[in-house]
C-alpha cells in the first residue's frame, strides 16, 4: 500500500505565529485519518444503528449531531441516514442493512484548540461555539467559505474534517484568521 501524503504537507509550518506570547489558537493536523462512512437504508436504521454501536463496543450509536466515543473507536452521527467511524477499520455489514465507505483519503482532520479556540472558529463558521450549545461529543456540518465541512468537539478541542481538495486554501485562511490570537502550529 502506497503511504498516505499530507495533503497540507506544503504549507504545515510548526513554530509560533502572529501575536507574541502565550498562544491563543493551536493547530495540528492529526494524520493517517482512519475514517468509515456507514450509510443506512431507511427501513433499517434501527438495524444499522446496532450495528454502528457494536462496532465500537458502545451501548448505543449517537443520535443526530452527536457523537460516542470508546477505547474501539468513535462514532459520529453526522446524517440522518448516515454515521462516521473514527478509528476502528472497516466493520462486516449485511449489505441489506447498511452500506460502508471507506472516505480516510477524502478528509483532512484538523484539531483546533486552545483559549481562543471557539472565538477564531466563529469568524469562520455560522455556529454558536459557546459550551452550553456546542458541547463535547456534539457534532455539526456547516460551511467556511461555501466548503461543506465537519465540526466534532472532542474533550481535545474541535475537530474539522475538511475536504481534501480543500485543504490547503482552508488551512491557509484558518492560519490567517488564528494569527492575531497568537498561534501554534504544533
Amino acid at each position: 500500500m502506497a503511504k498516505r501524503q499530507s495533503a497540507l504537507a506544503s504549507v504545515y509550518h510548526r513554530g509560533m505565529h502572529g501575536q507574541p506570547g502565550e498562544p491563543g489558537v493551536r493547530l495540528q493536523e492529526i494524520a493517517d485519518l482512519n475514517l468509515v462512512q456507514i450509510a443506512a437504508w431507511p427501513d433499517m436504521l434501527g438495524s444499522a444503528a446496532k450495528d454502528v454501536a457494536h462496532a465500537i463496543g458502545a451501548d448505543q450509536a449517537p443520535g443526530p449531531g452527536h457523537a460516542v466515543s470508546t477505547e474501539q473507536g468513535t462514532a459520529l452521527r453526522v446524517e440522518a441516514l448516515k454515521w462516521w467511524l473514527l478509528d476502528c477499520g472497516m466493520p462486516t455489514l449485511d449489505a441489506k442493512t447498511a452500506v460502508c465507505l471507506d472516505l480516510s483519503h477524502s478528509r483532512t482532520r484538523i484539531l483546533v484548540s486552545g483559549p481562543e479556540a471557539s472565538v477564531c472558529l466563529n469568524r469562520l463558521l455560522p455556529l454558536d461555539l459557546r459550551p452550553d450549545r456546542f458541547g463535547v461529543n456534539q457534532v455539526a456540518n456547516a460551511g467556511i467559505h461555501h466548503v461543506g465541512v465537519t465540526l466534532r468537539r472532542s474533550d481535545a478541542g474541535y475537530e474539522l474534517f475538511v475536504p481534501r481538495g480543500f485543504a490547503v486554501s482552508l488551512w491557509e485562511l484558518l492560519v490567517e484568521t488564528a494569527e492575531q490570537f497568537g498561534l501554534e502550529i504544533i
